[in-house]
């Protein structure tokens, strides 16, 4: 008798225990789904809404790279004071004996008759020419419209040479001027050079500048036509030169 009513208990304990769980499961079911109903008809509204009004919550692409863009452009920004003519920097503050000592030191020999009324300088690329030891110097004539006809030099390969130009300052100081050259071969970029060229004030006479020595590739995949862009400019962003031109490489030299 007592083993039968323990059997019993137990039976029944069990059976109550699952229709407790089913409860609970039952009971989790109707949360999810409430909680899944609510949570898509929240969307569907957000849905219904963007596309009433057209727009989207979420930030293109191009957008973020604007940003990014903009914060960088702000950073860049530099508030100047007021600007003046080289003129008019040397005339100011000339009864001071220390000042005019100190723009003297600082602007070195400056030709008056080169010194204009205008706050832009004026710079002219006089010259261009490519030394190399193993041949006389090629001089290269400069187009009027930037662009030569045909093939602008030939370079041998495996060669030393660097490339020599004048160039004249008017009106005012040239502040940073760089030279920037890039070369493509069949349409892909194999060189891009930027070559820091200094601060000019206005001279009669020319500057000189001579680019570092540098040496041309060789072999049969170096050998061929190019395609390239040189320019002047300075800090301002300001291009006072630019020539778009090809050039060979070959086994040997051109005959001039």
């Amino acid at each position: 008798m007592s083993l039968a009513i323990a059997v019993f208990s137990s039976s029944k304990s069990n059976k109550m225990g699952f229709d407790d769980n089913d409860n609970e499961a039952v009971e989790k079911t109707s949360v999810n789904e409430e909680t899944k109903r609510i949570s898509e008809k929240g969307q569907d509204e957000e849905t219904s809404v963007e596309e009433s009004t057209g727009m989207t919550r979420t930030m293109s692409e191009s957008s973020i790279y604007a940003t990014e863009d903009d914060e960088d452009d702000e950073a860049k920004k530099i508030e100047l004071g007021p600007q003046f003519t080289l003129k008019e920097q040397l005339e100011k503050d000339k009864d001071d004996e220390s000042l005019r000592r100190w723009k003297e030191q600082l602007l070195g020999s400056v030709d008056m008759n080169s010194v204009g009324e205008t706050l832009e300088p004026e710079v002219k690329i006089l010259s261009l020419a490519i030394k190399s030891p193993s041949r006389p110097d090629i001089f290269l004539t400069i187009p009027e419209n930037g662009t030569p006809k045909g093939s602008w030099f030939t370079l041998k390969e495996g060669s030393r040479y660097s490339l020599l130009f004048t160039l004249q300052v008017c009106n005012n100081i040239v502040s940073g001027l760089k030279y920037t050259n890039t070369v493509w071969k069949t349409g892909v970029k194999v060189d891009n050079t930027k070559e820091m060229l200094g601060t000019f004030s206005p001279q009669s006479e020319p500057y000189t500048y001579e680019m570092p020595e540098d040496t041309t590739p060789s072999g049969i995949f170096a050998r061929g036509s190019y395609s390239a862009r040189s320019k002047f400019i300075d800090d301002d962003k300001k291009c006072y030169l630019e020539i778009n031109y090809t050039f060979d490489i070959r086994k040997d030299w051109q005959s001039p």
